[in-house]
């Protein structure tokens, strides 16, 4: 397809895990031009307000448009006739949820009332029957293996691009959250640490407490917690070795967290959001992947560890039931031993 586009809308409102998989969109969106024209190119992004800040430092976003959720409709509304003002030439939405299809199709109306050009428009699908073969019939019909970074591309081959990923890094930090996220580690904690991302939205995506407790036992690494304020389990984990492993649980943003990866060695990680900021980093990363699938690695730099049994994946996030006979087996015999030998082998002082 040929095509100049001049000015670029990118949908994208939530989640964490997404929005973070999605900061490759704006590198992948101007390859749509030549390098030199880049200037001509103008990317704006529509995303929830709460994730406003890890947008909008990426150095390819002109604009980031941030939606409050408790404004609702109107608040809606409201945006869509600011976003007509820009007569974008294109749109990707890369949501396709019921708010950013009311986007899509209020600037078509505008554009037709105001007599202008419509812009040219693509949106991701859902592919929610190939979802229905997966999760009811165990038939996959998925591109293998499973990626959700280029499931947010893969759209974009209709515009003449490819779904190779761009290069990390692309997640970009201010220096004064790296500053914020450094100052929380002790004076006399080791530099040379390792980040842990123990928890995940839903419980059967966890790794079990007894193996991270011998993970750690194994090692004489330190170790930094991350996760939130709930997560009282880390708890139980830092008390097995309180002098070299600090939990930080509940006590940084999502981009200090982020901030903390970037300096440590690598992050060891469930199924989570924080997995994808060290890939968007270029970070080594530990995946502990269990009963999901849309939330895969996408990088090289992550090493997954995942059992082929075939009951996964048995839910499209995670929140169960569990289908095997025996509880969470895909995660519980994943087996700390051969995580250790394998970040040994990576990181020998570990």
């Amino acid at each position: 397809m040929s095509f100049r586009p001049q000015k670029l809308l990118l949908i994208r409102f939530s989640s964490f895990g997404d929005i973070t998989q999605a900061l490759s969109l704006p590198a992948k969106l101007s390859e749509l031009v030549d390098p030199q024209q880049r200037n001509h190119l103008s990317i704006h992004w529509v995303t929830r307000l709460d994730f406003f800040e890890m947008v909008e430092t990426h150095p390819l976003v002109n604009q980031v448009w941030s939606f409050d959720r408790k404004l609702g409709f109107a608040g809606l509304l409201k945006l869509i006739w600011q976003l007509s003002k820009e007569n974008y030439t294109h749109i990707y939405d890369a949501h396709h949820n019921l708010r950013s299809t009311l986007i899509l199709r209020g600037l078509q109306f505008l554009s037709l009332i105001k007599a202008q050009s419509s812009p040219l428009i693509l949106q991701k699908s859902q592919k929610r029957f190939l979802r229905f073969l997966l999760f009811r019939f165990r038939i996959n019909w998925f591109e293998k293996p499973f990626s959700g970074q280029r499931d947010l591309i893969e759209p974009l081959v209709d515009w003449g691009l490819s779904k190779k990923l761009p290069l990390p890094p692309q997640l970009f930090l201010k220096n004064s959250t790296r500053e914020k996220a450094l100052s929380r580690l002790p004076k006399n904690f080791s530099k040379m640490y390792f980040c842990v991302a123990a928890s995940s939205a839903h419980e059967l995506k966890r790794w079990p407490v007894k193996h991270w407790i011998e993970l750690i036992q194994s090692s004489t690494a330190s170790f930094v917690l991350l996760g939130g304020p709930e997560d009282h389990f880390l708890q139980e984990i830092q008390s097995q070795a309180p002098d070299r492993v600090l939990n930080l649980a509940g006590q940084c943003s999502l981009l200090e967290s982020a901030a903390l990866i970037e300096a440590s060695q690598a992050l060891v990680a469930n199924d989570t959001g924080l997995l994808h900021i060290a890939e968007q980093l270029g970070k080594k990363c530990f995946a502990l992947m269990g009963p999901a699938p849309f939330g895969f690695p996408s990088r090289d730099s992550t090493q997954i560890f995942e059992l082929n049994l075939p009951c996964r994946p048995c839910s499209k996030h995670g929140q169960g039931p569990c289908v095997n006979p025996e509880y969470q087996k895909c995660l519980v015999d994943l087996r700390p031993s051969q995580v250790f030998r394998e970040m040994r082998d990576s990181f020998p002082n570990v």
